[in-house]
């Protein structure tokens, strides 16, 4: 059996220092597919462990082959759920639903995300993020975090409904499901009653005691019971006064009770956090890299590209588990039935087989085939979405701050999940 390093593999602590880019490097020479032992990480006990796919054409392969890798046996997370209930909810979730189940939910949700859909919010989200640059413009420095944490929230919040009072507990959520691993994060609460709708209020009453427990232990954060607030609140707006919302639509295609909450927790969650990690981590690249800033500053046309570059780059998500159908060889190893197998897109992204120079930042490199947002059947719905809303903000940065550049050390998120950011200082010139 192939040996690796799993404490730095699995080990929240590890990303909180950054990307061990260099031990992806050097297994994906010596153990491209090799076993980690899935450690105790403060209050959460160990797992069974889990086999670890580091190679770009084994990870396209685990992702595009769901009859041998399933997203629905064990869902999508590298943690197993607590109970065998919290396991059959979050299955309703179409990120854990294998075709053809998760095509019919796909179809459902997909009329949000068309390519025309998100044509008609460009302008809006543009004009989005311009204002939030130009709110700070005349401070001389900021932390981007905070800035361009308003972006997400606020797209996903228009085109969910959800009116601008209650945007904060979009925020919340978020923070509460995704970064459970870090203390800052894992009891998030900042949105301010006082200012919340009716419905934002009454939801709060459902809100556990934070960090939620169960029997002793902290409770899966991904849970009905972690997150009954958020599901309150996701029945109340789909009632609400706003028919024609893609809340409302969800609820009258047809979606069970379970999977309506889980959808709304795609949207109100995953759309919002990768954006979140994803805008101050591509402006970090770009700031560290001052010639492809100050190229992109006057080559607007290269845009696009660098995106794609930031992307491939600085992936939001790191990670994704399946579950193996059937016995099965990958990589030179054996993986029984019922064994974790997860891929590790931060590693694929940087693959020397796929990339030239992979470990350098160029923002005309084409072609740019990396995996940030999936591969195959589970390829990313909202990626229309998030190219979209990257593009408006680092061109908002970089056109309306000028000089702009670091004004102190970055502080990551401890997570073994996403590439996340907590603060991010930025100074620039003004014209006081």
């Amino acid at each position: 059996m192939s040996a690796c390093r799993p404490s730095a593999v699995f080990d929240p602590a590890t990303y909180a220092r950054g990307v061990p880019y260099e031990l992806f490097r050097e297994l994906r020479e010596r153990a491209p597919v090799c076993r980690v032992p899935e450690t105790a990480v403060g209050p959460w006990p160990a797992g069974p462990g889990y086999w670890a796919v580091f190679r770009h054409a084994d990870v396209k392969h685990v992702l595009r082959t769901p009859g041998l890798f399933s997203s629905h046996l064990g869902a999508t997370q590298i943690r197993d759920p607590d109970t065998a209930d919290d396991l059959d909810f979050v299955r309703a979730m179409m990120l854990n639903q294998d075709p053809p189940a998760h095509a019919r939910l796909r179809r459902i949700v997909a009329a949000a995300f068309t390519p025309r859909a998100v044509r008609d919010l460009a302008a809006v989200i543009e004009e989005r993020a311009r204002a939030l640059v130009d709110a700070v413009a005349g401070r001389g420095a900021a932390d981007f975090v905070e800035v361009a944490a308003d972006l997400p929230v606020w797209t996903l919040a228009h085109v969910m409904g959800v009116p601008e009072e209650d945007r904060r507990l979009l925020f919340d959520w978020s923070n509460r499901v995704i970064g459970y691993q870090d203390a800052d994060h894992r009891a998030s609460s900042t949105a301010d009653p006082a200012a919340l709708s009716p419905i934002g209020r009454a939801a709060l009453a459902h809100r556990p005691a934070a960090p939620p427990e169960r029997g002793g232990k902290p409770m899966d954060p991904r849970s009905r019971e972690a997150l009954a607030d958020m599901f309150a609140y996701a029945h109340a707006l789909a009632d609400g006064p706003r028919p024609g919302s893609v809340m409302a639509r969800m609820r009258q295609a047809g979606l069970t009770r379970e999977e309506f909450e889980n959808m709304f927790f795609l949207f109100a969650v995953a759309g919002n956090e990768t954006l979140r990690n994803g805008i101050p981590g591509g402006l970090l690249t770009l700031l560290d890299h001052p010639e492809s800033c100050e190229a992109l500053r006057r080559r607007p046309d290269l845009t696009d590209a660098a995106v794609e570059e930031v992307l491939r780059y600085w992936p939001p998500v790191m990670d994704f588990r399946r579950t193996a159908t059937q016995d099965t060889e990958l990589g030179g190893q054996l993986i029984r039935r019922g064994e974790k197998v997860v891929v590790y897109h931060a590693s694929a992204n940087r693959d020397e087989r796929v990339f030239a120079d992979p470990d350098r930042f160029d923002i005309t490199r084409s072609p740019n085939d990396h995996v940030s947002f999936g591969f195959g059947p589970h390829f990313c719905l909202g990626a229309h979405l998030a190219r979209l809303q990257l593009r408006a903000m680092l061109r908002a940065a970089l056109d309306r701050l000028p000089g702009l550049e670091r004004a102190g050390e970055p502080v990551r998120l401890t997570s073994n999940f996403q590439n996340g950011l907590k603060h991010l200082p930025v100074r620039w010139r003004t014209s006081r």
